[in-house]
């Protein structure tokens, strides 16, 4: 499965270090791969269509080291690639361009197909039953007859009810009532009594029935439920086991005990059949040292999350980062570029500042917050310095890591306070300056010329399997509402204005990457977009009132792209 370049490629210095693969930029060597790969992919007729709805490939550049019998018997290095696709191609795990699947569930003979036909035919029986006519009819019938019931029972009681009116008129109408009249209330009190108890008992055995004949369905549909369960639940356990993951130590791990130590513990879906862990699995199979990867999208953006046609993206997080944690061990590793402290000799920029609240210009880089790594350079870490007797949570609102511009932090607890309860009621009035990627917008067809205004409103709540991506979602996501106005355009960027009505988390980069949105991502963002040597957005203008002076406070900082 290893392809060797096309090109010359002596010229091009091998990587130092494996690529980071949450986090990186593709090298050289893996753009020559990735073009190569992109060339075989557009040549198959027959899976463009399928290919039109997105798919994921990944390359990794690896040194075969073949041993030729020369006189000095010479070990000479050779530098190659192996492709990979994430899940299926055209109905099946195995293409000869591509590495295998780890474990091929789609075998014919395999135990995953026998045991899918065994639960796909429970889920018939289940589906024959719930559309059964009869039990259909019994849930009708039991359904009119116990809203008639009701109706009937509700009349009954309405009537014991007015007769025993009418018989108590009748006593206090008359202070001469013989014994015999007194008896004859009493006789009828009683058989009013009885009738409607007979009456209650006659629908609620008429009921029963129903429900007898109705949950003989019920009993079988759960029975074959609580089964496809178990049957599930046992065939997810027994394929996650097959997938027994190697890293460069040789070890051994199968993706229930990689996940046994996460949060979720038990692998999602499609837990190991991403491209990456597809081809480093082979590569140590076969001896093969990996040097770098890439992984790119080919075809139309999902519904939901934000792809975009030949870009490279890093490594989902809740499928691949536990088995990657693993499968990497072993490897040389380049750092995480995001934990580097690149403004820590750098003065933190003070646009404004009175006795009780202060406005600072975030660089692109630095943390708002600390994150999990409290130690990491934050704003809060340098203004907490700066005012040690400041109280509070300081910072009212947040900026992304890779976004810089304004940014309010409070003095006092109660500051902090009230400047929270303008942002809560949306008072407080934000605008910010952003580049577009002018490319994607030519190559997507996106109008966008310059005086142009919009509103975009596209629900958002996080990808729970590729943390922090954002994701758009009718059903789960919260209100998030974007107002632009494109200032200037280029052959290659377009200059905007974002004023965001909410603040969810990367909302300006979402809304402007979505397909249902501007369809054109922000200059240098990674993670929907193609990345630069920085995130090309700034918070410039915020207006609000000071919470002590009442006064409205309008502060500009221009960006300096």
């Amino acid at each position: 499965m290893i392809h060797f370049f096309k090109q010359p490629i002596s010229h091009l210095a091998l990587p130092d270090k494996f690529t980071y693969p949450f986090h990186y930029t593709p090298h050289p060597l893996c753009v020559l791969a990735a073009e190569e790969v992109k060339e075989y992919i557009a040549s198959r007729e027959e899976w463009q269509e399928e290919l039109a709805f997105g798919k994921m490939f990944g390359v990794l550049i690896v040194q075969k080291e073949n041993k030729q019998e020369t006189a000095k018997k010479e070990a000479v290095n050779e530098i190659g690639y192996l492709a990979a696709f994430s899940g299926n191609l055209a109905g099946k795990n195995l293409h000869p361009y591509f590495v295998p699947p780890v474990y091929d569930l789609l075998q014919p003979e395999g135990f995953f197909k026998i045991e899918e036909e065994q639960i796909s035919s429970i889920n018939i029986r289940i589906r024959e039953l719930e559309n059964n006519r009869s039990y259909l009819d019994l849930k009708e019938k039991w359904k009119t007859e116990t809203e008639q019931a009701k109706a009937i029972l509700n009349q009954a009681k309405a009537e014991l009810k007015a007769a025993k009116e009418a018989r108590e008129i009748r006593r206090q109408s008359s202070s001469t009532l013989s014994e015999e009249e007194q008896a004859s209330l009493i006789r009828e009190s009683q058989y009013q009594k009885a009738e409607y108890k007979r009456l209650e008992k006659k629908w609620k055995k008429r009921l029963e029935e129903l429900e007898t004949e109705t949950r003989h369905f019920e009993t079988e549909i759960e029975q074959l439920k609580t089964e496809r369960k178990e049957r599930s639940a046992a065939l997810q356990r027994k394929l996650f086991e097959q997938f027994r993951m190697l890293n460069a130590r040789g070890e051994v791990k199968d993706l229930y005990t990689i996940f046994e130590q996460t949060v979720q513990k038990v692998p999602p879906a499609g837990a190991g059949e991403c491209a990456l862990p597809k081809l480093l699995q082979y590569a140590y199979l076969h001896q093969l040292k990996p040097l770098a990867m890439a992984e790119f999208w080919w075809g139309d953006s999902p519904k939901n999350e934000i792809r975009h046609h030949g870009y490279y993206y890093p490594s989902c997080k809740g499928k691949c980062e536990p088995i990657l944690q693993h499968m990497l061990q072993g490897l040389e590793v380049d750092e995480n570029p995001l934990l580097n402290s690149i403004h820590e000799d750098e003065e933190l920029e003070i646009v404004y500042e009175d006795e009780w609240l202060v406005v600072v210009n975030k660089p692109a880089g630095m943390l708002s917050v600390p994150g999990k790594e409290e130690d990491r350079d934050s704003v809060y870490h340098r203004l907490k310095k700066k005012y040690p007797d400041a109280t509070g949570p300081m910072i009212v609102h947040r900026l992304d890591m890779a976004t810089s511009g304004l940014l309010l932090v409070a003095k006092t607890k109660e500051v902090h306070q009230h400047l929270q309860a303008q942002f809560a009621s949306r008072s407080i009035k934000k605008r910010y300056v952003a580049v577009l990627d002018g490319a994607t917008a030519t190559v997507e067809k996106t109008a966008l010329p310059p005086g142009r205004t919009g509103r975009i409103e596209l629900p958002l709540c996080l990808n729970p399997l590729d943390r922090p991506r954002q994701i758009v979602s009718r059903e789960h996501g919260k209100e998030a509402i974007t107002e632009y106005r494109i200032i200037s355009e280029s052959e290659k960027h377009i200059r905007i204005a974002f004023y965001p009505l909410t603040g969810r988390t990367h909302q300006l980069r979402v809304h402007a990457a979505h397909p249902e949105g501007l369809s054109c991502p922000i200059l240098g963002d990674e993670l929907y977009g193609k990345k630069a040597d920085r995130l090309y957005l700034h918070a410039e203008y915020i207006e609000f009132r000071h919470p002590i002076s009442g006064k409205i406070l309008r502060i500009q900082k221009e960006a300096d792209f």
